[in-house]
């Protein structure tokens, strides 16, 4: 078997930076084990399954663990993929997924728009496991698709260390945590042990609840997003533009190709 893979860099100008994705265009879908076995052998946050239907396009993500049921940086690296290798004559491309549909854009300063739900978050009392997982207490604690965790200032929420196997058995599907920025509207780190991913260099599915949790507290539909992680042992700092417009987000971001190729083999995974 041989098939197309791609791998980006997204939210960055550079190669290197940012969030890293593989992309893989199918003609028709593979079977479920097969691309979490790609997913694994990449080894990357996120691995995304691109089907051509017609002008648009169907979406699926793996990590190395499991299928991801909404990934931002691997959509923005897919339309990359589409625009720069498969439909260099779109200006715009749809991806069909199981969270509906999701449009990416190109801006003329060389960004591309990605369009995503906006998702609501609650107040709750904070479950003792995600106390527990965090060094340091937050002030506040919401859930929605994921916890969120609010803190005073972004220094605080930077000296977190979180237990990432008291994380693990949380029963949502990850953990971000937040403050309101210094220079910038807000900033946030995130964790999904679940997934594979200790912390995530940017997380555009975070942002689907971060951005109009921030928006409503703030009083701005205009924001400056950054996230804070490590990447190749550095501290790694990404910065994005975020929009809340009725019931979607808008995050635009940078995308550097870094590598192409094939993956080959003769035979499937072999069996557990």
């Amino acid at each position: 078997m041989k098939l197309p893979l791609f791998q980006v860099d997204a939210f960055t100008e550079r190669v290197f930076y940012g969030n890293p994705a593989a992309i893989c265009p199918l003609d028709e879908w593979l079977d479920e084990d097969l691309m979490q076995s790609i997913a694994l052998e990449n080894n990357l946050p996120e691995t995304a399954f691109l089907v051509a239907r017609g002008d648009d396009y169907e979406i699926r993500w793996f990590t190395p663990s499991m299928e991801a049921e909404l990934c931002g940086h691997a959509t923005l690296a897919s339309a990359h993929v589409v625009f720069t290798e498969l439909r260099p004559d779109l200006s715009e491309v749809v991806f069909h997924s199981g969270k509906g549909p999701l449009r990416v854009s190109r801006l003329d300063d060389g960004q591309l728009a990605l369009g995503f739900p906006a998702l609501p978050v609650v107040r709750i009392d904070p479950p003792a496991r995600l106390l527990d997982g965090l060094s340091i207490n937050p002030t506040a604690v919401y859930a929605g698709m994921d916890y969120v965790a609010l803190y005073e200032t972004e220094e605080q929420m930077c000296a977190v260390t979180p237990d990432q196997n008291v994380l693990l058995g949380l029963d949502r599907r990850a953990v971000t945590i937040t403050a309101p920025g210094v220079d910038h509207d807000f900033s946030s780190r995130f964790f999904a042990p679940k997934q594979a991913i200790l912390e995530d260099a940017f997380t555009g599915s975070a942002h689907c609840l971060l951005i109009p949790f921030w928006a409503d507290r703030v009083g701005r539909r205009k924001l400056v997003s950054r996230q804070h992680s490590t990447r190749l042992g550095l501290p790694h700092v990404i910065e994005a533009s975020c929009t809340l417009v009725g019931d979607r987000v808008t995050i635009a971001g940078h995308t550097r190709s870094f590598m192409s190729g094939t993956i080959c083999f003769d035979e499937g995974p072999a069996d557990a």
